[in-house]
């Protein structure tokens, strides 16, 4: 069941179009990568999709929720971590949570089970006696990622959820993100961490100046842009005497002293052919593997020449 759904969703301010008839769904179960430039519209998309900002055209719902017309519902049913939190810095952590656990309707007892959870699975249970002024940038980016938590939502944004924090907190948090994925829940996850996108996400949409320009799995991505995976063999011998035998059957796409790259559309043909091929050569082969292709590669050529086929 999609949990979020868009029509045409559009945003503008004066004669600026931040968000342009952007049409998408997000499932339940599902982890949803927003990428893009800084002012693609992620920030604004998120804002609309959480009832913060009114759309200026088109239509969306959050868990079967209007956006517009079911406002005060959807911000019950959604999480929301802000690039840049505000947080109140002369309270407590403990009481801001409580704070905010009320605005959201739980109960003392509530509050007190889901904070201790919260704060125990972050690392900061230990700290929650201290204002909110004493914290790191990081820890304070915990605690309102804790603040979004509160309620258990079952649609969860994320903007920036790991920026300023060391390599530990920031596994952390990714391990946590990884085990809210649910049948019930769907995460919309913004960030210019390419690796954290690839790492959670089960689909990635790359938005600019303001529209969907591709949309599918990292691996989806990868191969309508990039082609085929290069495939790379090292032997344990020169390839020089070897190449005639290697050329028969594959068309190089780089080579070394010992190695050779290539691409195959039926790699489960080419591959057992050109093992055999080689092994009646005498060549000991050492290892064939796929040669890795990175997110970012991808990314970057979408954003500087244009649309990839984006299907919502």
């Amino acid at each position: 069941m999609a949990l979020i759904r868009t029509e045409r969703l559009t945003k503008k301010f004066g004669e600026f179009v931040a968000v342009r008839e952007l049409t998408l769904s997000v499932d339940a179960g599902e982890i949803l990568a927003l990428l893009g430039p800084n002012g693609a519209g992620k920030t604004t998309t998120v804002r609309m999709l959480g009832s913060i900002l009114k759309p200026t055209s088109g239509r969306a719902t959050v868990a079967g929720y209007d956006v517009v017309e079911d406002a005060r519902k959807v911000r019950g049913v959604v999480g929301l971590l802000t690039e840049f939190p505000g947080l109140y810095h002369r309270m407590k952590a403990d009481e801001y949570l409580h704070f905010f656990g009320e605005l959201q309707g739980l109960s003392r007892a509530q509050r007190e089970a889901r904070i201790e959870e919260l704060m125990k699975r972050f690392g900061m249970w230990s700290a929650r006696e201290k204002r909110l002024g004493e914290y790191s940038k990081g820890m304070r980016q915990k605690i309102a990622l804790i603040r979004a938590l509160l309620h258990d939502p079952r649609v969860l944004f994320l903007d920036e959820p790991t920026s300023a924090m060391d390599p530990q907190s920031a596994k952390t948090v990714r391990d946590a993100i990884s085990e809210l994925r649910s049948s019930r829940r769907a995460i919309v996850l913004c960030t210019h961490n390419l690796a954290e996108a690839e790492t959670l996400a089960d689909r990635i949409a790359i938005i600019k100046e303001g529209r969907i320009i591709a949309l599918g799995t990292p691996g989806e991505l990868k191969s309508d842009l990039l082609g085929n995976p290069v495939l790379e063999m090292r032997l344990a011998e020169p390839i020089d005497g070897l190449l005639p035998a290697i050329e028969s059957l594959v068309s190089l796409e780089d080579k070394g002293e010992d190695w050779f790259r290539y691409r195959t559309d039926v790699p489960g043909e080419t591959n057992p052919l050109l093992i055999r091929r080689l092994a009646e050569e005498g060549a000991n082969i050492v290892t064939l593997s796929e040669v890795s292709r990175s997110l970012e590669e991808v990314y970057l050529r979408i954003v500087e020449e244009g649309e990839c086929s984006p299907t919502p």
